[in-house]
Order: structure tokens, then C-alpha cells, then sequence
């Protein structure tokens, strides 16, 4: 089985589909997280969705803290509201969005695409801004304490 990376473009069904089908299995798996999420209501307490362990056993929000009702309200349309619950997870999911983006188009031109990914300073940059992020939502004073969720 060859390589979709031949530097050439993907020409005809075959092609096409194989080009697609890594992009594709990856849609598909977010679809079903979103309808967990979606069917799930994290809004809710008490519901069948998990905990955050950090939250359940420290009581302090982790980075990813709110991402599940974040991803709730953006698939309501609530964009306010998700800004709220995990302005950080937010960023992310646009920048997840154009890494697959590039990655698909990559994919169907036969050639490795650059995105945010490839950039030098991307781990370095994702692990402050985390850390960041971690130390500022737990701060328990004005204006952070508006960052508890």
C-alpha cells in the first residue's frame, strides 16, 4: 500500500477515498464524541458524563475543566457561553479545525500541508499558555475568580 504523501494530487475515486479516509475516521469519531456530549448535557449535574478527576479530587479546575460544556454550548450556538467555560478549549477547537483543515487538504494534493502544528515554537507556546491558563482559572480573587467554572 503506497503512501498518500506521493507528491502528487489525488486524482479519481479510488485515490480520492483513500486520501480521505484518515480525515473522514477522525470526523466520524468527533461526531460521536459530540453527540455524547450532545445527548449527555454536561450543563447538568449529575449526569452521565464524567467528572473532571483534578476537580473531583482537588477541587481546582485543570486546564480542560469546562471543555465538555464548552463543546455543549458551541454546539448549541451558545458561543458566550462556551467563551465562559474554557476560553483556552475554544481557541483550540478553531485551531484543531485548521490543522485538519491542512491536513485533509495535504492529504487529497499529495504533499505534507504546514499549519500551526509545524510551527517551532507550537510546544512551547501550548505548554505556557496551558500552564498559564491552570495558575490564573484557580486564582481566587477578582477579576480570575470569574474564570471558575
Amino acid at each position: 500500500m503506497s503512501t498518500v504523501y506521493r507528491g502528487v494530487p489525488a486524482r479519481g475515486a479510488r485515490a480520492v477515498a483513500l486520501a480521505l479516509a484518515g480525515p473522514g475516521a477522525v470526523v466520524a469519531g468527533a461526531g460521536v464524541a459530540c453527540a455524547a456530549v450532545w445527548l449527555g448535557d454536561p450543563t447538568t449535574p449529575g449526569g452521565p458524563l464524567p467528572v473532571c478527576p483534578t476537580k473531583l479530587l482537588f477541587g481546582i479546575d485543570c486546564p480542560g475543566c469546562g471543555g465538555m460544556r464548552m463543546a455543549y454550548s458551541l454546539l448549541h450556538g451558545d458561543f458566550s457561553a462556551a467563551l465562559h467555560y474554557n476560553a483556552v478549549a475554544l481557541v483550540f477547537v478553531a485551531l484543531l479545525a485548521w490543522s485538519g483543515a491542512a491536513w485533509t487538504a495535504g492529504r487529497l494534493r499529495g504533499r505534507a500541508m504546514r499549519s500551526w502544528l509545524h510551527w517551532r515554537w507550537t510546544p512551547h507556546v501550548v505548554g505556557v499558555t496551558f500552564a498559564l491558563w491552570f495558575v490564573l482559572r484557580n486564582l481566587p480573587f477578582a477579576p480570575f475568580s470569574g474564570l471558575f467554572v
